[in-house]
């Protein structure tokens, strides 16, 4: 399915000047008062990693009807078929890790409606058991607009490393698809909740990025 887009310009996550810059300072500090630069090194090593870690690249968002798009950079590890309190949903799990980008975006655009902070445990994000047990972030959009008519539920699931799951926003604002909405800090995993008749477009071992990323698109409704 080929939609026009629209890019999104990249920036960096405050965390990476606060950690690049404060390591920096370390190295020059280490240095200056040692004499010995040799052991700046591993600070300055440290400064890039994390200026890298929290990059933030310009993303190209799909503007297509009914179109939702991953919240997070990564892996699919799983399509599946789930059960709730509201019907038959697809589940799609994408996971992060260490080396992906980690900030977070809106896979449609409309009203959030419900968001659930829920405090767990660490296991590992390719472990099937994380999506209910781990820390976790959920949020769910209720469609407006070109998303009109259906609602998305995504997980940010703290994974065996990350310890910070960042959420900016609250319940009764509103989001345009692709938007940045926080970040999962170091490894972690995206759970997408859609509807049970979505058009999935990715499958088991697809690499997707975050706002850009096609995963599923509603079937097209009959036009009056």
């Amino acid at each position: 399915m080929t939609v026009p887009t629209r890019i999104i310009v990249g920036t960096m996550v405050r965390d990476g000047y606060i950690y690049g810059i404060g390591f920096l300072a370390v190295a020059l500090v280490l240095g200056w008062l040692t004499g010995i630069w040799a052991w700046a090194i591993l600070p300055i090593a440290l400064a890039a990693f994390f200026l890298w870690f929290f990059r933030d690249p310009p993303r190209q968002i799909p503007s297509g009807e009914g179109v939702v798009v991953s919240p997070g950079d990564g892996k699919v590890t799983e399509t599946v078929r789930i059960e709730t309190p509201d019907g038959p949903r697809q589940r799609i799990s994408i996971f992060l890790s260490v080396f992906n980008v980690h900030v977070n975006r809106a896979p449609i655009g409309g009203v959030l409606t419900r968001v659930v902070y829920s405090k767990g445990l660490y296991l590992n994000a390719m472990n099937p058991a994380s999506a209910e047990r781990n820390e976790q972030n959920a949020a769910t959009i209720r469609g407006e607009g070109a998303d009109a008519g259906f609602e998305v539920t995504f997980k940010q699931i703290a994974g065996l490393i990350a310890r910070r799951i960042v959420f900016n926003h609250k319940e009764g604002e509103r989001l345009e698809r692709g938007q940045r909405v926080g970040l999962i800090k170091f490894g972690s995993r995206v759970d997408v909740i859609v509807p049970a008749e979505a058009v999935l477009g990715v499958k088991v071992g697809d690499k997707v990025k975050g706002g850009s990323s096609l995963l599923a698109a509603m079937p097209e409704r009959p036009r009056a």
